[in-house]
């Protein structure tokens, strides 16, 4: 059985998808933590997206890890969108969870350059805790909140504006029309990050894609209906 490389978005961590334990009992798990972020908090930013991209597919190398199915949340689907690019054929099936093709992130909660100046001015750590809380449709009241939040304050003033920067500055707009992997789109149809219409450019830019819309779910679906979200993604993963 292939593998599902889980790929998380900003501020996160590996240890975010807890909740998808149950997927790795038919398949193997590998769950990324981003230099700078998470368990890798420790590493040097990267400040673009197809910088990213890279390091994931040599780490998945590294690893011994050739073909894969594919998962990327938030700055997360905007990387596995750069990996599929550059190495189509270790790819299987996709999954753009919570994500767009094009950084600048219209519609968005705030702006990214209002997050960068929030993040100069308010440091760190109050960051983390305050976009943390957009994530989730009961913001600082959601049960996974406090968990999220202590993910994401890992992360320092340099790795946060390196982020913010790397995803300001990219768009894979143009790509989507060469992605041949079987692709799932999935999102929370209250989320504050990206709007339908960052979804529906997905969906309909991508030759037979699939849509999953959850009902009242934010930015963190994976944490806020976890069941339901490892459903859809073990039906995707196991179609013929």
């Amino acid at each position: 059985m292939r593998p599902l490389v889980l790929v998380h978005g900003f501020m996160g961590g590996s240890d975010q998808w807890k909740g998808q334990a149950p997927l790795g009992e038919t398949r193997p798990l590998v769950t990324v933590d981003l230099p700078g972020f998470g368990r890798n908090a420790h590493l040097d930013p990267i400040d673009r997206i197809e910088g990213f991209a890279d390091w994931v597919l040599s780490d998945m190398s590294r690893q011994g890890i050739g073909t894969f199915d594919l998962l990327g949340h938030s700055m997360g689907g905007m990387i596995v969108q750069e990996m599929v690019h550059r190495a189509p054929e270790r790819v299987a099936r996709l999954i753009l969870y919570g994500t767009g093709a094009v950084g600048v992130l219209p519609g968005r909660f705030e702006p990214i350059s209002t997050s960068m100046e929030r993040a100069r001015t308010d440091g760190p750590a109050a960051t983390a805790r305050r976009i943390s809380a957009t994530w989730f449709l009961d913001t600082e009241s959601a049960p996974a909140y406090a968990d999220c939040a202590a993910i994401a304050e890992k992360s320092s003033l340099p790795v946060i504006l390196a982020g913010l920067d790397a995803m300001q500055s990219w768009s894979g707009e143009k790509n989507l029309a060469r992605i041949t992997a079987e692709t799932l789109i999935l999102w929370g149809d209250r989320d504050r990050t990206y709007p339908w219409s960052q979804t529906e450019t997905l969906w309909r830019g991508i030759t037979g894609s699939s849509l999953a819309v959850i009902p009242g779910c934010a930015h963190a679906v994976h944490m806020e209906e976890p069941a339901l979200f490892n459903r859809l993604v073990e039906r995707f993963l196991s179609l013929v």
